[in-house]
């Protein structure tokens, strides 16, 4: 069966295009990255605490499944919930991908042998000395070489 893309979607649908990065190309962006992920890292964590206070004050209410839930959610909490989203929204449109709050883990796709890979980085790495498939993640990170560096 000969199957091409074009004829599997219509002509208006639009396909998400995936920037490929080259090593040098992502380490040059951290400069902007890095005190973006700080502040992200800040305003979740502020806002974590705002949350837990809320639900301290106000207490917990019960839906009809028996789920704890907040019983208010302030409107700050809302706004800071959409601080986050703005935050990872421009973050991302440089074309990396926000994998980890907690641990401020940003992943550049990049090509290495011809096959889609990320190049992780960490907020607090002073570049980017990392990559894994894009099936793996953080925790099958594995050193960049010289010799095969995307």
């Amino acid at each position: 069966m000969n199957w091409r893309l074009r004829d599997a979607c219509p002509a208006e649908a639009k396909i998400p295009r995936v920037k490929i990065f080259k090593l040098e190309e992502a380490n040059a962006l951290l400069p902007v990255i890095r005190p973006l992920v700080h502040e992200l890292i800040r305003r979740r964590r502020d806002l974590a605490i705002a949350m837990l206070e809320a639900d301290i004050a106000g207490g917990f209410g019960m839906d009809k499944s028996g789920s704890r839930e907040p019983r208010t959610l302030r409107p700050e909490t809302r706004e800071g919930q959409d601080e986050l989203l703005v935050l990872i929204d421009r973050i991302q449109r440089h074309g990396c991908v926000v994998k980890d709050l907690d641990l401020g883990l940003v992943d550049f796709p990049a090509l290495r042998g011809g096959v889609l890979v990320n190049l992780c980085w960490k907020m607090d790495e002073p570049s980017i000395g990392f990559w894994h498939s894009v099936e793996e993640g953080f925790t099958a990170r594995k050193p960049l070489t010289r010799r095969r560096t995307p």
